[in-house]
């Protein structure tokens, strides 16, 4: 992960070059035994585990159980790229068109497989429909405490805290 992290410090002091980015993203390689100590899945729900964070960015790693989705949501403009591990994952990115009365447009829908990138992302839904645990890597520049989730069930955005499962390895 150090590659990982130093390449992105220099990327910050460019304001996170998006093109430049997705294509060192693209062809970085994670390697397993920097995963394994990250590799731990809930029941319940996609686990967050923070790997790194500073005031410019952050770089996680969520693990997906079948059936296991984050709801649609947004990343208050900010710039974050994710990228499938292992397993696939279906991502689904939307445009806002109205928040009164709530309407969102689906700009594509794309099962993701290993090294599938997606980013930067402004409003997406993620969801592990597969029958295997799914993996990805995720980095934010600059990070974020709270995020909007959008239901369009009942029409309402709502902002939410975001939480880690894990930190530096330590669980919550």
């Amino acid at each position: 992960m150090k590659k990982l992290i130093n390449q992105l410090k220099e990327y910050a002091k460019q304001d996170f070059p998006v093109s430049e980015i997705s294509e060192f993203l693209k062809q970085y390689k994670l390697l397993e035994s920097e995963l394994i100590d990250y590799k731990i899945f809930k029941t319940n729900k996609y686990a967050r585990h923070l790997v790194h964070k500073d005031e410019d960015f952050e770089i996680l790693i969520v693990c997906w159980q079948a059936g296991q989705k984050a709801p649609i949501h947004g990343h208050e403009g900010e710039k974050c790229w994710m990228r499938v591990e292992s397993g696939s994952l279906q991502v689904c990115n939307y445009q806002l068109d109205s928040e009164e009365p709530l309407t969102l447009s689906l700009v594509d829908l794309v099962k993701g497989d290993k090294g599938y990138l997606d980013g930067p992302a402004e409003i997406h839904s993620v969801e592990n429909i597969f029958s295997k645990p799914a993996v990805s890597l995720h980095v934010y520049a600059k990070p974020f405490a709270q995020c909007d989730i959008y239901c369009l069930e009942t029409g309402t955005i709502k902002r939410i805290e975001l939480v880690y499962d894990s930190i530096y390895k330590d669980p919550c």
